[in-house]
């Protein structure tokens, strides 16, 4: 996550929540949540009384202007959250940056910032640590979580003028979003707690992180 394939510009000096759209991504075939394998819609399986996109939606809302809701399946329901649901325009469960390419396109900010909707602990300040360090980076076009080495690439603010890129990169058949951000100019922001960025993959997972 360094060095810049795109031509470097000059970074805001700051970025509004006004200026950001977040992206809750509940696109996926959530396979491991199932027993057999065949996928489960993952946002709505229950944790802690409600759905678990819904944890994701209200610690996401507040740090953004708008908010969508990336999904494939159950839309209806997805729609009940009361935010805008845009499914991806990429066919065959592409992955989340099909979702960020499908909320890139509908979205009307300068940014968008994007979490899944396994995540139910994600910071309450991630969006403004995000953007404090994409705005004191020349050149940034995307600034990405991480704890230590491990970087968390679903949790990202990035420019939506790179929505072009995105869609030549998915329209190539790649899919991992690791291999899209390499030749841009990225921003890592370190978090300290681990614990915030927990995903909920699996029906065991659901049960550890139930409280006694």
């Amino acid at each position: 996550m360094s060095a810049s394939g795109s031509a470097p510009h000059a970074a805001a000096a700051s970025i509004d929540r006004s200026e950001i759209t977040g992206i809750v991504l509940a696109g996926g075939l959530g396979r491991r949540m199932s027993a057999d394998g065949q996928g489960v819609d993952k946002g709505l399986q229950p944790f802690r009384g409600r759905p678990m996109a819904q944890h994701a939606i209200e610690r996401l809302a507040p740090q953004v202007a708008t908010l969508l809701i990336n999904a494939n399946r159950n839309l209806e329901r997805y729609r009940a959250f009361g935010c805008p649901v845009v499914s991806d325009a990429v066919s065959g469960f592409a992955g989340p940056l099909a979702g960020l390419h499908a909320g890139m396109r509908v979205a009307r900010t300068r940014y968008v910032a994007t979490v899944p909707c396994d995540s139910p602990f994600l910071p309450l300040d991630l969006v403004a640590r995000l953007s404090a360090a994409l705005a004191s980076t020349p050149g940034a076009r995307l600034a990405v979580a991480c704890t230590g080495a491990q970087a968390h690439p679903v949790f990202a603010l990035v420019e939506r003028a790179l929505v072009d890129d995105l869609e030549a990169f998915l329209a190539s058949g790649r899919r991992k979003i690791d291999a899209w951000y390499e030749p841009l100019h990225v921003v890592a922001v370190d978090f300290d707690d681990e614990a915030a960025f927990r995903n909920i993959n699996t029906p065991q997972d659901l049960r550890e992180q139930e409280p006694e």
